[in-house]
C-alpha cells in the first residue's frame, strides 16, 4: 500500500530519533518515496548522513540554506503525508503556539497534506497538563496523533511516553491514509450511543452506552471512502467529526426522525445505537419533588427505528442491526434479523468478558441473511469496526 506514496518525515531532538532510521528503511523498502527534515537538536541523536543514505534523498535542516529556503512551502505540498517522528515535548509546545524558528516548523505551518505526529517523552512530561493541552491544540488543528506506548524510558523509569515502534507507525499510516477505498461514492448512515427519554426536566430513562462502537464504525467507514453521517446520542465521549457529518440527538424520537431524513439517500445503514425501548407517557413540566410513597411511571414503547427502516428498505440498500443480549443470544439475533428485514445482525453478549457497555473492547458474532455466521474473538472496538466493515465490503461490494 506504500508503493509510490510520498512521505515527508520530520525528526526532532529526542532519544527516540534512533527509531526514525529503521522507519525510513521500512518505508523505502515498502516502495515509498521518503524525504527527511531534521531540527538542529535532532543531529545530536542521529546522523543526517545515515538518513540521507537510507532515504536516497538529501536531508534538510537549515531554514536559511540555499537548497531549503523555498522548500518549506513545496515540501508540504509534495508529500502525501507529513510524519513527525519523534515529536519532542519542546517541538510539540512550539507547534501548539504556532512558532516558526526552524525548517521543520516552517514546513509544518505551510503543509497542505495530512500531518501525523508520534510523540516521545518521559512519563512525567507526557502526563503534564501543559502537554495534554498542547496535544489537544494539535488535534484541533486537524493533526493526527499516534498513541504512545508504555515501556522502559530513557530515564530508566517504566511508564507511558515511548514512541510507537516503526512497525506500528507503518500500520497506522496504512490503516489511516493508504487503505483502498472500496466504499468511495457510497453514502452510509450510522447510529451510536444511548437515547435519553425525559421523565422531567432533570431526570431521564437511559442506558450505559458510551457510543464507542458506533463511533469506531463511522471512522472506519470514512477511511474506506464512504460519505458518512453519524447520528449520535448523548455521550460523554469527546468526538471530533473530521469529515464525518455529525448529527447529535437526545431521544429515541429525535433519532427516529434523523434516520428517516437521511435513509432515503443512503446505501448502507448501520444501527449500532442503544435506543431506549420505552419512554414515559408524559413528561412533567417541572422537577418531580420527592414525596412519601412510591412514584409510578407509565411507559409506552418507542418507535422501532430498525424495523421502520427495514419496511422502507429498497433494493440495493444494506441494513445492519445490532443485538445486545444476555440470554438465548443466537436465537434472539436470528429472530431480529428476520423480523426487522435486516441484511446483517451484529450480536454481542453481556456474558462475554470485555464486551458490552463502557469497555474499549468487544466480542461479536455476525449473522447474515442466508444463514452465514461469522465469529470473532475479543478485540479493541477499533479492530471490531474493521471486522464489521471488512465483512460488509467482502459480502456485498467485493
Amino acid at each position: 500500500m506504500m508503493e509510490g506514496k510520498k512521505i515527508l518525515i520530520g525528526i526532532t531532538g529526542s532519544i527516540a530519533a534512533y527509531k526514525a532510521i529503521y522507519l525510513v528503511r521500512l518505508l523505502v523498502k515498502a516502495g515509498a518515496e521518503v524525504k527527511v527534515m531534521m531540527t538542529p537538536s535532532s543531529k545530536d541523536f542521529v546522523s543526517s548522513l545515515t538518513l540521507s543514505t537510507l532515504s536516497r534523498n538529501t536531508v534538510l535542516s537549515d531554514l536559511f540554506d540555499e537548497q531549503s529556503w523555498a522548500n518549506h512551502v513545496m515540501l508540504g505540498r509534495w508529500a502525501d503525508v507529513m510524519l513527525i517522528a519523534p515529536l519532542s515535548c519542546n517541538t510539540l509546545a512550539k507547534m501548539a503556539h504556532g512558532q516558526c524558528d526552524n525548517l521543520l516548523l516552517a514546513t509544518w505551518l505551510s503543509a497542505t497534506c495530512p500531518v501525523v505526529v508520534a510523540p516521545a517523552m518521559d512519563e512525567d512530561m507526557w502526563h503534564h497538563p501543559a502537554t495534554k493541552h498542547n496535544l489537544r491544540q494539535l488535534e484541533s488543528f486537524g493533526n493526527t496523533i499516534i498513541p504512545v506506548d508504555k515501556g522502559e524510558l530513557a530515564s530508566g523509569l517504566y511508564g507511558d511516553g515511548r514512541m510507537a515502534e516503526p512497525e506500528q507507525i507503518m500500520q497506522f499510516l496504512n490503516d489511516n491514509f493508504f487503505l483502498s477505498r472500496p466504499l468511495a461514492g457510497k453514502k452510509v448512515l450510522v447510529t451510536a450511543g444511548p437515547t435519553y427519554e425525559a421523565i422531567d426536566p432533570v431526570r431521564f430513562i437511559g442506558n450505559h452506552s458510551s457510543g464507542k462502537m458506533g463511533i469506531a464504525i463511522a471512522k472506519e467507514l470514512y477511511k474506506r471512502g464512504a460519505e458518512v453521517s453519524l447520528i449520535l446520542g448523548p455521550v460523554a465521549t469527546n468526538f471530533s467529526a473530521n469529515g464525518i457529518n455529525l448529527v447529535r440527538v437526545t431521544s429515541a424520537y429525535d433519532m427516529y426522525n434523523a434516520c428517516h431524513q437521511i435513509f432515503e439517500e443512503t446505501d448502507i445503514a448501520i444501527m449500532s445505537a442503544a435506543v431506549a425501548d420505552y419512554m414515559p407517557v408524559t413528561k412533567a413540566e417541572q422537577k418531580i419533588k420527592k414525596k412519601d410513597g412510591n412514584l409510578n411511571l407509565e411507559l409506552t414503547k418507542t418507535k422501532d427505528i430498525l424495523k421502520s427502516l427495514g419496511e422502507k428498505k429498497k433494493e440495493g440498500q444494506l441494513l445492519v442491526g445490532f443485538a445486545l443480549e444476555t440470554t438465548n443470544e443466537k436465537e434472539y439475533a436470528l429472530e431480529k434479523l428476520a423480523k426487522k428485514n435486516a441484511d446483517m445482525i451484529v450480536l454481542n453478549s453481556l456474558n462475554d468478558a470485555g464486551a458490552g457497555f463502557g469497555y474499549d473492547t468487544n466480542k461479536v458474532t455476525i449473522f447474515q441473511k442466508g444463514g452465514k455466521e461469522i465469529h470473532f474473538d475479543t478485540k479493541s472496538k477499533e479492530e471490531v469496526a474493521k471486522d464489521i466493515v471488512d465483512t460488509i465490503i467482502n459480502s456485498y461490494y467485493a
